[in-house]
């Protein structure tokens, strides 16, 4: 192996820039390894700037919110905009895993390298929609029970009907963004957002001198008074 080859092999990916960062990248491990940094110390790594996220404002989300008529559309769409959560640790959620009268969340999802597990809330709004679709529903006590039972088509329904009759491109993971910012803007410390968001604590205060009970982020949670339609 040879500067030359190396080149060549880079100069022929058809990737994007993000990509082809992430090639050059490989390939520094690699000789590092092979104690051989020589051969990639003259490429150029790209400087990759992450692109911001495009944050429904308060109108947007209540115009959403508006363009639903059915009772799970309307839980599933205030639950995510009051917890922050992804898209599949909601749809995992089991009935177990939701205290309805303390609003808490224990999220069932595996930790990892930038995800974690602590626990989120709701708010009062999506604690009456889900009351109502819960009631809509039957529900059996001597089982393991979803709390929201959704199939993918009637999942992506939801958001094609925001987007037909809005025009707006709102998803779960806009409302997981919308959630986050209002949080910030109510004066949430980042690293509580990180928590109730499930993304791991990065800097040392947020690692060894935060307080992550339950009971501190209830706290927390309720002080902001975090509101979608109002």
């Amino acid at each position: 192996m040879d500067v030359q080859r190396i080149r060549h092999y880079l100069g022929n990916l058809k990737v994007a820039e993000n990509t082809y960062s992430n090639h050059l990248k490989a390939l520094r491990h690699l000789f590092q390894f092979l104690d051989r940094p020589d051969l990639v110390e003259s490429f150029r790594q790209p400087s990759i700037f992450p692109t911001p996220p495009n944050v429904p404002g308060d109108k947007e989300i209540r115009r959403a919110y508006e363009a639903l008529d059915d009772s799970r559309e309307r839980a599933l769409f205030l639950f995510y905009a009051s917890t922050g959560l992804r898209k599949d640790e909601v749809l995992h959620l089991e009935l177990e895993d939701v205290d309805l009268e303390s609003r808490i969340v224990k999220p069932n999802n595996h930790n990892g390298s930038s995800k974690h597990t602590w626990i989120t809330c709701f708010n009062n709004e999506a604690l009456e929609a889900l009351k109502d679709y819960l009631s809509m529903r039957s529900v059996r006590k001597d089982r393991a029970d979803k709390l929201f039972v959704i199939s993918d088509k009637d999942f992506d329904t939801i958001w094609t009907k925001i987007r037909t009759k809005t025009g707006l491109r709102i998803t779960a993971k806009s409302l997981r963004s919308w959630f986050a910012s209002e949080m910030a803007s109510l004066s949430v410390p980042d690293r509580y957002v990180d928590a109730f968001c499930g993304r791991a604590p990065k800097s040392v205060l947020a690692r060894h001198y935060s307080d992550y009970s339950a009971q501190r982020l209830k706290e927390i949670y309720d002080k902001a008074g975090l509101e979608v339609l109002s």
